[in-house]
């Protein structure tokens, strides 16, 4: 049994090694590029240097693209955490009907892919005047982001039980002491997690951002495809520099976002049925 399940062991780590070997392959190049004098027909570059790193920074203007970046990302969390947790407590904590079908409305923005709603929202957004702004920009990655977080703190608020509620209000606290003194620090893990996770998929969402962005409202992601895209001469290691920059963004959100979310808390606990 085990020499048959052997070549079949292999296999699978063959691809796994196969594809981590090519993906890293990739981002080292751009690495290397990003530093790089000349690269032609050799193993590295001719020389090295930094100064296309301060020439991306200075060209592409990232120091406003970067604020722009971080102001979108926050107001989309502060919106998503603000409408998604109450959505949240009640989906899990009501019985309703239609309670599945509207659970599944949620999610159908996480499901299908951004493009095929992105284009009729843009299309909305730029016929009342929203896009072309920030305005816009938020709006449309809260599409997806109020879903994320509601997905996220579902299964988390069902691990609360429900008896320290109930406990709270027999001991005469009304619903706002019970949400800001009982609930409020219970959820705080479930709030945090579900902020880095869509901090991370706001930064990284380009669709959304694109159709609706202006001039003042080009996030990372978005200046990255318009300098890959422009016309004009430029030079390949400036653009790879910026790749790079924002590479290395996203990693440091996702570095962060493996340290603060525990994985259980994206997953519902199976209640066990009372013996009595």
């Amino acid at each position: 049994m085990k020499l048959a399940a052997r070549p079949a062991a292999w296999i699978v780590w063959g691809v796994v090694a196969f594809f981590f070997i090519n993906l890293f392959g990739l981002v080292g190049s751009v690495i290397v590029s990003s530093f790089g004098k000349q690269w032609f027909d050799t193993w590295l570059p001719s020389g090295f240097t930094g100064q296309w790193y301060g020439e991306a920074w200075k060209d592409f203007g990232l120091l406003p693209v970067l604020v722009t970046t971080l102001e979108v990302s926050a107001l989309v969390v502060g919106i998503s955490v603000l409408v998604g947790v109450p959505a949240s407590y009640v989906l899990a904590r009501r019985s309703f009907p239609g309670r599945r079908v509207l659970y599944l409305l949620f999610l159908l923005p996480i499901l299908m892919p951004p493009i095929t709603y992105g284009i009729p929202l843009a299309t909305v957004l730029y016929k009342y005047g929203f896009a072309g702004h920030m305005t816009g920009v938020v709006l449309a990655n809260l599409v997806p982001s109020v879903p994320f977080v509601i997905l996220t703190m579902t299964p988390f608020i069902e691990q609360i039980d429900p008896a320290i509620e109930r406990a709270a209000r027999m001991c005469g606290a009304g619903t706002r002491q019970v949400f800001v003194r009982i609930l409020a620090p219970l959820l705080v893990p479930g709030m945090l997690a579900a902020s880095i996770l869509v901090l991370v998929r706001t930064v990284g969402m380009f669709e959304l951002t694109f159709l609706t962005a202006g001039p003042d409202s080009t996030t990372l992601v978005v200046a990255l495809y318009n300098s890959m895209s422009a016309a004009g001469i430029r030079a390949q290691q400036a653009v790879d520099a910026m790749a790079v920059i924002y590479t290395g963004t996203m990693l440091v959100l996702l570095v962060l976002a493996l340290r603060l979310v525990n994985p259980t808390q994206l997953v519902a606990r199976v209640k066990e049925e009372d013996p009595a």
